[in-house]
């Protein structure tokens, strides 16, 4: 994992220990739902790192498929 999915899942769990000290029900609903969303992102986050990383280790192949343009 990135910075920035890491970034998302400290901001998760902060918003979970908010909810977890809050006492008032509309200050723990808002935190909850800043904690789902900071999930949201982070999955996100990871999954686009993935196909970054998957689609480097393929650049290589596609150029060589592609062979030399100044030769051609």
């Amino acid at each position: 994992m990135s910075g920035t999915s890491e970034f998302y899942l400290a901001c998760a769990a902060q918003s979970l220990r908010d909810a977890d000290a809050s006492t008032l029900t509309n200050v723990r609903d808002r935190c909850l739902r800043s904690a789902a969303s900071w999930q949201a992102m982070a999955v996100r986050a990871a999954e686009i790192e993935a196909n970054r990383r998957a689609r480097e280790k393929r650049a290589p192949d596609a150029v060589a498929d592609l062979g030399d343009p100044v030769s051609s």
